[in-house]
């Protein structure tokens, strides 16, 4: 067998040397066309799904939110298995499909079954699909610091930036004089002007902030002042849930976040 191949390779040499050529340029435009991965990605095919119910317990979150969405999702074309988890708060759902599924297709069905699972999830969930990546795609990581003062930083008296009794003045002109208010505006930076901008980006799918404080307004009623007032709990909320009208009513108050327990447990009997 072998001395055949060899004569036939002697006699037929320009067709040896022809078919060598071809699969060499074969191969080397193969090599252009091959995506090249110093660590290659083999997480399966995955859609995430975060639920955001700030007023929430874990056990709440996992009654009322994380249950709702994982039936909702059984049944999707090619799903394979589903996991979650439930925090203060907040929930994660991660739906696995089969590798043959397109991940544009799963998060098409994904979407599709959210839309007819909110009407069944407590008022003010907020439910966003995470973004087509993974860990594996995690390619850069960058800090939002302050410059020190002498070094590089001027100081200057009424611009942005720091100034001389050591606090610090935003572009917009609010002095932040201690250091938890400086902390609370790097996170704000980050969120409003760091990360848009990293999303327009090609080929970023998104990007996370992890760390800081992020600004956030709260509601404490006072119920004495309330009595005073004529006005009870009830039409606290009812103006909080206008938004637009909860500015006028509760002096700048609009966009505000309630806390407080929203389930009662009672005995059997009673």
């Amino acid at each position: 067998m072998l001395e055949r191949i060899l004569a036939f390779s002697v006699r037929q040499r320009w067709l040896v040397l022809l078919a060598t050529l071809a699969a060499a340029v074969g191969g080397a435009w193969s090599l252009t066309k091959l995506p090249i991965d110093a660590v290659p990605d083999v997480t399966n095919v995955q859609v995430q799904i975060n639920a955001i119910a700030p007023a929430l317990t874990p056990i709440e979150i996992e009654k009322q939110v994380t249950f709702p969405i994982e039936t909702a999702l059984a049944g999707t074309p090619g799903l394979e298995t589903t996991r979650s988890f439930s925090r203060n708060g907040f929930a994660q759902v991660t739906a696995v499909f089969s590798d043959r599924t397109d991940i544009y297709f799963a998060r098409q069905q994904v979407a599709e079954r959210l839309n007819e699972a909110k009407t069944t999830l407590p008022p003010g969930v907020e439910l966003r699909m995470g973004p087509i990546s993974t860990g594996l795609g995690e390619v850069y990581w960058w800090a939002v610091e302050y410059t020190s003062p002498g070094e590089g930083a001027a100081v200057r008296d009424g611009a942005p930036g720091w100034q001389k009794d050591g606090s610090y003045q935003t572009p917009e002109g609010e002095p932040l004089t201690d250091e938890f208010q400086r902390t609370v505006y790097l996170r704000t930076v980050q969120d409003w002007v760091i990360r848009p901008q990293m999303r327009t980006v090609p080929g970023i799918a998104g990007a996370d902030a992890i760390g800081g404080y992020v600004k956030q307004y709260h509601v404490q009623p006072d119920p004495a002042r309330l009595i005073a007032y004529g006005l009870s709990f009830s039409q606290l909320v009812a103006a909080r849930s206008q938004q637009h009208h909860a500015g006028r009513e509760l002096h700048r108050a609009q966009r505000r976040r309630l806390r407080g327990p929203r389930q009662r447990a009672c005995r059997e009997g009673q």
